[in-house]
């Protein structure tokens, strides 16, 4: 048998632990005969699982007569591949043709005689938005890994109007928080600060040891050993997995470790750690060299007042650097990133 684990990104692997409360809530409120969102936006840290929580959900919708899914690419014209896409629907072309709509001056289909050219990529996806809400269709539009580009913010302003319109059109993104919320914060684009934001949690523990549980026919003692090692970051439990695998019966789990953190700091925590600021380092070297958790320690060491150490708490937090959730302290979410920090500061 093949290794079940797998070390690429955006691939849904065969072995994973899926998020089904979340999946779960999202699909329900889509298929609701009156959905109270048609937005949603997937985040969290690099290697947390956007994209294999958002391809479940595609393929559960999929299977499902009444929708209609597109997946475009942020970094193309969204209005121009949603349109193609519509397009390329069955019996589309031969309702336009029929109702002499011609859409060839953007690039779709051919040129219609005694037929005015569709000039506005716009109106015509309203047009074809129409004819699927007809049939009674419900479209998903599903982009992963969105940034603040002028492309996106085109299209978000655009579907904006879609859904004033009242066209069944459903938005599923997934992105880095900061990518997010910089997107949140155009003033054309306020109206996705009430779009649900979903944060992804660490996996469950318990989910976790009995997956490798049944996979290496362990017993819960050594799963659970493995499953704490992963901090319910999806990445690491397909990377210690990964090693597991192609190791059985050769190294031990403690002798896996170096192989294990360096495929965590080749992958991830290299660029995580580019990406922060001198400040946030400073906090997260004295964690690693200290092992402080207390708020009011932390701030003592690195001579903070209480409002700048909030700001960048917060921040880290923001990243999926740190866990905050236990009132008064804050401690590494990321597995053996305390170790990462000490050796990247020798």
């Amino acid at each position: 048998m093949n290794n079940p684990f797998t070390l690429s990104f955006g691939k849904k692997p065969l072995q994973y632990v899926a998020r089904i409360s979340q999946t779960k809530e999202i699909i329900e409120n889509f298929n609701a005969a009156y959905p109270s969102n048609q937005v949603y936006m997937l985040t969290g840290v690099r290697g947390s699982g956007k994209t294999v929580m958002m391809t479940g959900i595609i393929n559960e919708l999929k299977e499902m007569e009444e929708w209609v899914v597109m997946e475009l690419n942020p970094t193309r014209d969204l209005l121009q591949s949603l349109a193609a896409k519509l397009y390329s629907q069955p019996e589309m072309y031969t309702h336009l043709v029929q109702a002499k709509l011609d859409f060839s001056f953007l690039g779709l289909g051919v040129s219609l005689e005694n037929a005015t050219p569709i000039t506005d990529i716009e109106n015509a996806i309203q047009l074809m938005l129409a004819e699927l809400k007809k049939k009674q269709k419900r479209i998903l539009i599903a982009i992963d890994e969105i940034t603040n580009c002028e492309y996106v913010r085109v299209f978000a302003s655009s579907f904006q109007i879609f859904l004033r319109q009242e066209y069944p059109v459903f938005l599923l993104m997934t992105g880095l928080y900061d990518n997010i919320y910089n997107l949140q914060n155009e003033d054309a684009l306020t109206f996705l600060y009430r779009a649900p934001k979903i944060v992804l949690e660490p996996l469950n523990y318990t989910a976790v040891r009995k997956r490798y549980m049944d996979i290496f026919e362990l017993d819960m003692e050594k799963a659970g050993e493995m499953a704490k090692l992963t901090k319910g970051y999806p990445f690491a439990f397909q990377v210690l997995g990964y090693l597991c695998w192609e190791n059985k019966g050769k190294k031990s789990l403690e002798e896996i470790l170096p192989e294990y953190d360096q495929y965590l700091e080749e992958y991830v925590y290299s660029k995580i750690w580019s990406e922060v600021s001198a400040k946030d380092r400073e906090i997260l070297v004295v964690m690693s060299q200290s092992g402080e958790t207390r708020v009011k320690n932390l701030r003592e060491k690195t001579g903070m007042t209480s409002e700048l150490f909030s700001v960048y708490r917060e921040r880290l937090k923001r990243k999926g650097v740190l866990d905050t959730r236990t009132y008064g302290e804050v401690s590494f979410a990321l597995p053996r990133f305390s170790e990462f920090v000490l050796a990247s500061t020798i």
